[in-house]
């Protein structure tokens, strides 16, 4: 198989890159950056912006899937550093599909675009998107997800994956900023800490996004759906970060504030953020606030049962293998 893996550089993309190549397909990276390390594996690196249309057609040819996982993430930035890569990217995707006559797309969406700041226990994919957001990435990949199923046709099949907080070795961004505001003493608990969350561990997030695409055939009902992907056991957040820090001899969160309090000393930061245009973000938001506190975690029996996900790593043995990772 001929598959094209856009942000193959990054997180979940190398994985979903390194298990392709594994079972012997020939993979596409389409990035903004170098990645020798990639083409030493026997990746073709193709070096180019979702924005340029014409350079995402052109790469598309002749492939059998596209794995859409790059994104603009983040809690805090421009709206139009956001819509650019996450919808106008999505949306140039789509068409060089069609253009180029490839027959499947599996696109990396996110639970986020469900969040309405309430607690979400055990929700499926039925759970409609809110009426308004708190973050601009939410907002723009719930965009970029309805254009992706509305995309689906018997010529372009399409489905959407929303893995929640992938982590795992080679984890650049969540493990990395917790530990470092812990190591500094900066990071405080929200909340009365006995919210859940679901964690998704990357090598299962990665495997996860190949069963889609191998299931995605005409007539399936994986064509044009959503689906949450998770380890399937929820974790207690804060008691979980408690046993990380331990275990990389990190002293223990002194300081607790509320949800309420959070929320309030994210819009003082979000105002102030905005007012003065100050650089880099804010180190509390509303929904940075609500992310910690609340219970988020989401049934994914339609995944095991349209394309037979199952986690393939215990939590603890995730646990393991990252912890090497990281000392």
């Amino acid at each position: 198989m001929k598959a094209l893996v856009t942000g193959g550089g990054g997180f979940l993309g190398r994985y979903i890159v390194e298990q392709l190549l594994e079972r012997g397909d020939m993979v596409t990276v389409f990035a903004r950056g170098e990645y020798p390390e990639l083409e030493k594996i026997g990746v073709t690196l193709v070096r180019g912006d979702l924005q340029d249309d014409g350079a995402v057609t052109q790469v598309c040819a002749g492939m059998d899937v596209v794995f859409h996982t790059a994104a603009k993430p983040g809690i805090w930035g421009a709206w139009d550093s956001f819509y650019a890569p996450n919808v106008t990217g999505t949306q140039h995707i789509i068409t060089a599909c069609r253009v180029q006559r490839v027959p499947r797309l599996v696109f990396t969406s996110s639970p986020s675009v469900i969040f309405n700041n309430a607690p979400q226990e055990g929700c499926d994919e039925s759970v409609p998107y809110p009426a308004t957001y708190e973050n601009f990435y939410s907002h723009t990949k719930a965009l970029a997800e309805q254009m992706v199923v509305q995309a689906n046709s018997e010529e372009l099949l399409t489905v959407t994956l929303r893995p929640h907080l992938i982590w795992g070795p080679r984890d650049a961004h969540l493990l990395p900023r917790l530990i470092d505001r812990a190591r500094s003493g900066k990071l405080v608990q929200v909340g009365d800490g006995t919210n859940n969350v679901d964690i998704t561990y990357v090598e299962d997030a990665a495997r996860a996004h190949l069963l889609a695409a191998d299931a995605l055939q005409p007539g399936s009902p994986v064509a044009g759906s959503i689906y949450f992907i998770s380890q399937d056991a929820p974790v207690n957040l804060w008691d979980w970060i408690y046993n990380l820090l331990n275990r990389l001899a990190i002293p223990r969160i002194k300081h607790r504030i509320s949800l309420r309090v959070a929320r309030a000393i994210g819009v003082a930061m979000e105002w102030a953020y905005r007012t003065f245009h100050l650089s880099g973000e804010p180190k509390m938001t509303r929904f940075l606030a609500s992310e910690l506190a609340m219970s988020h975690y989401y049934d994914i029996s339609r995944a095991k049962r349209d394309f037979d996900y199952q986690p393939q790593f215990s939590m603890e043995a995730a646990l393991e293998k990252t912890l090497a990772y990281l000392r």
